[in-house]
């Protein structure tokens, strides 16, 4: 009888706090006037810092580098060669294009609100959060596509349902970011860290045992049955409850697909016309599978690297953008064809005209996102705040769990500010692993460690232009929202994802468990 009080109070308090943070974070300037002014101020900075001759020696490197100032005569030339470069080289484009393109083909010929229907139509409506938050953490598989892709079909998914989209969009997003450093399976990421802590260990003595792409793999698998278990939660219990105590609809999009997709359409039997099409269009998408498999598994084949795998790059994971491409295009045509909604070539480019026109907002704000990050990296700030932040650590001198820990918050911060992974961990490990070894530490059980700071905060920070691309989404549901919108909804995954994952690394760290087949926490004295 006294818990119902108990749980409206904490309610009650977890609205104001998520609801003060929303305020403020929507007082920000647009986007793209807070990009403008954020690439002012790293401008002025920059020019500062390089008329005060700061450098940074990355670990690892004899060279010395220099900060590079925006108002220099390299810095001003710099820019005006590069303006159109640095806009198109902004990474998320060759990302979001062609898979926005291919998606706009599958959503207009109706092939995903029937797909929706057909394999949603009997499911639990319980069930959907946690099978996002699945989908969501597995979703690192296709790389950074996965933040263009399970987003919008999670909110397909929970508003046939009748359930709210806007959860789905933001939940979708929150899994994607929170399992990009982890997976069941083993992904091009796995063997990309495996590389470079190798690289770091390679000159030192007693180093443990040697790094490879299946180290962290028992470490992985836990960390991803509690972080879809936390989404799942947090999707179901917090965020879609606060949408509705806020009083925001589900039927306040009013594009083509509301129809289509509408918690009546979730119910109906499909037509005969639609089984037929759904039926081919399985078919055609098991032909490109095929295809793509034939092409990469016979002898000498190009999709493979120098030393005939495909691990830790190779043309294949390079290709991930054109696989998903393919297999949302071809579906989605033999769908259209057979269903009637695409009927001659040229319904093609009207309905990716469509699908571009729906983003074109992005494609905006994508330009001055473009400069911002081009001159970040240019100036070398980010890899100045890394390794100065690396140093501080070093120089208080933890010990035990507490250093660990301390790790863990180091990354979550400068996760704020570098949000490639890959980069990151690269300037880290040639710092924390010969730290840590000297401590008696597995480089593996470091790199576990950096995968829980490299993920939870990416979700919070603007300098992730996946972020943006998630604005522009909700934006078709909350024309309203901004930044601050976005930041409040994620801080409960953030936090929850944060103290979850420490808690699995707790565990492993306390009972030493393995963190892979042949890699402990401490180095075997």
């Amino acid at each position: 009888m006294s818990s119902a009080p108990t749980l409206t109070r904490r309610t009650v308090v977890i609205d104001r706090v998520l609801g003060g943070i929303e305020r403020v974070g929507n007082k920000l300037p647009d986007p793209f006037m807070l990009f403008l002014i954020l690439f002012g101020l790293t401008a002025v900075v920059s020019t500062a810092m390089a008329w005060a001759g700061v450098t940074v020696q990355l670990p690892g490197s004899d060279e010395i580098t220099e900060i590079k100032g925006f108002f220099t005569a390299e810095g001003l030339t710099w820019f005006t060669q590069n303006i159109g470069a640095n806009y198109l080289g902004f990474p998320p484009l060759a990302t979001v294009l062609p898979i926005l393109l291919a998606v706009g083909v599958a959503e207009k010929s109706g092939l995903l609100a029937a797909l929706i229907r057909k394999a949603f139509g009997s499911a639990p409506r319980w069930s959907l959060p946690y099978a996002v938050a699945f989908v969501g953490v597995l979703g690192s598989i296709m790389s950074d596509a996965a933040f263009v892709v399970i987003p919008p079909l999670a909110a397909l998914v929970f508003k046939a349902a009748g359930r709210h989209p806007v959860a789905g969009l933001l939940g979708g997003f929150a899994a994607v970011g929170a399992g990009y450093s982890t997976s069941m399976l083993v992904t091009s990421l796995d063997a990309l860290f495996a590389g470079i802590t190798t690289s770091v260990t390679v000159n030192l003595p007693n180093a443990g045992s040697a790094v490879t792409p299946v180290s962290n793999y028992f470490f992985n698998v836990v960390s991803s049955v509690v972080l879809i278990a936390i989404a799942g939660f947090i999707i179901d219990k917090i965020l879609e409850p606060r949408l509705g105590r806020q009083g925001i609809g589900r039927d306040e999009v009013v594009d083509d697909d509301a129809a289509a997709l509408a918690p009546t359409a979730l119910d109906a039997q499909l037509t005969t016309t639609e089984n037929r099409g759904l039926f081919w269009s399985f078919l055609a998408g098991l032909g490109v599978a095929a295809v793509i498999l034939i092409g990469v598994v016979v002898p000498e084949s190009p999709w493979r690297n120098e030393d005939g795998g495909f691990l830790p790059r190779s043309p294949l994971l390079s290709s991930i953008v054109f696989i998903v491409f393919a297999l949302f295009v071809i579906p989605g045509l033999v769908y259209g064809k057979i269903t009637g909604t695409i009927t001659t070539g040229s319904d093609v480019p009207r309905v990716m005209g469509q699908a571009v026109k729906d983003m074109s907002g992005f494609l905006v704000l994508a330009f001055i996102l473009g400069q911002f990050i081009a001159l970040f990296n240019f100036s070398g700030i980010g890899s100045w705040i890394a390794v100065a932040g690396a140093g501080g650590l070093e120089t208080i001198g933890l010990t035990g769990f507490p250093a660990i820990l301390a790790f863990v918050l180091l990354a979550s911060l400068l996760n704020l500010f570098i949000v490639s992974g890959s980069a990151m961990w690269t300037l880290m490990a040639a710092v924390f692993v010969p730290l840590f070894v000297l401590l008696g530490y597995e480089p593996a059980f470091i790199q576990g460690a950096f995968r829980v700071g490299d993920s939870a905060t990416q979700v919070l920070t603007p300098l992730n232009p996946y972020m943006i691309v998630l604005l522009t989404m909700l934006r078709k549901y909350e024309p309203q929202a901004g930044l601050g919108t976005v930041i409040a909804r994620m801080l409960p995954f953030a936090v929850t994802f944060w103290v979850g994952w420490v808690a699995v690394l707790s565990v492993f760290y306390f009972l030493d468990l393995p963190m892979g087949p042949g890699n402990g926490i401490m180095i075997p004295q």
